[in-house]
């Protein structure tokens, strides 16, 4: 299939060297992929950018437009979807999810299964920025920042933007506290 991919060193990781993926990998050729990035097994990658020494853990999924800065960590059972973007030195716990369609269906008006096109009026945007740190098992809700800096709980709910250096809890996401 022509994908580039790694090789598994001592400590369990794959690392990006040029080679064939292993067979619990999917890198498609669209992937830009930067130096010294660490790919777990099973992860599904399919026209993404992630930038250098950046560490994407097993069971992994980042779709097609999605950009990963330098330098950060992905932890495993993340989904990082179109029109996320991960600046420098960002931390994702397990089981991160992001959403771009705040009004999501499986079908059109007309009982047909909903195809790219129909949904591209509600698809938004999401940022996060240098630096932030989200936990464990939250969900980023589409169109929000989350600030420089910033820390979201394990388990939150982001529905809105986060200031820089703010750490956000619960559902919906609140300020715990502003920074300092």
């Amino acid at each position: 299939m022509g994908v580039m991919c790694c090789s598994v060193a001592s400590d369990g990781v794959m690392y990006y060297n040029g080679a064939m993926p292993e067979k619990s990998q999917f890198i498609a050729p669209d992937v830009v992929l930067g130096k010294g990035v660490r790919l777990g097994v099973c992860i599904n990658l399919y026209g993404c950018a992630i930038g250098d020494q950046t560490m994407i853990g097993p069971f992994v999924e980042i779709q097609r437009g999605a950009v990963i800065g330098s330098r950060c960590k992905v932890s495993s059972h993340s989904f990082i979807c179109d029109g996320v973007t991960i600046e420098d030195e960002v931390f994702l716990g397990h089981g991160v999810m992001f959403i771009n369609d705040k009004h999501p269906h499986a079908t059109r008006a007309d009982g047909k299964p909903e195809i790219a096109e129909d949904w591209q009026d509600r698809f938004v945007r999401t940022v996060i920025k240098r630096g932030a740190s989200i936990g464990s098992n939250a969900t980023v809700l589409g169109g929000v920042t989350v600030g420089e800096g910033a820390i979201v709980g394990a388990g939150a709910v982001v529905t809105k933007d986060v200031p820089p250096g703010a750490t956000v809890v619960g559902n919906p996401a609140r300020v715990l506290h502003a920074a300092a």
